[in-house]
């Protein structure tokens, strides 16, 4: 996983899988799995899923780059504190999944809250076979 700065603004966290890294076919699975991480964690509640694709390219004026094939986000929000009414700016969160001709791109921007940070990252690498996947996999095709 990375972590970058885009639009020299924005700390993001982004992963490429391709798509012989996952079991996972479409951003559709993706999202669905993400939702099951999210149900499953003590402190996220699943809000949404926003086809961004969809509205984008239903706007007149709207611009997807040509290498995107889909592209959603899963909305959610990690409810441990509410410090402020300030915090509603950056709430809820989202991971973006979009489908490219290589595979997959998994995003998100990156909380002050390191427990937030570290559940998403896990989620995002869960959809990546595992070693063990793979070997077992290999084991299995030679047999």
């Amino acid at each position: 996983m990375k972590h970058q700065l885009l639009f020299e603004k924005y700390p993001l966290f982004v992963m490429e899988i391709g798509r012989d890294e996952t079991d996972f076919d479409s951003v559709d699975a993706i999202c669905d799995h993400l939702r099951e991480r999210i149900d499953a964690h003590r402190c996220a509640q699943f809000i949404a899923v926003f086809d961004h694709y969809a509205h984008t390219c239903a706007l007149p004026e709207g611009h997807v780059d040509d290498d995107i094939r889909a592209a959603k986000n899963v909305i959610f929000c990690f409810g441990i504190a509410l410090p402020c009414p300030e915090a509603l700016a950056v709430r809820p969160r989202s991971i973006g999944v979009a489908e490219t001709s290589r595979g997959f791109m998994i995003s998100f921007m990156e909380t002050p809250m390191p427990i937030a940070n570290t559940a998403m990252e896990d989620w995002a690498e869960g959809l990546r076979h595992t070693q063990s996947d793979n070997s077992s996999a290999n084991s299995q095709q030679a047999a």
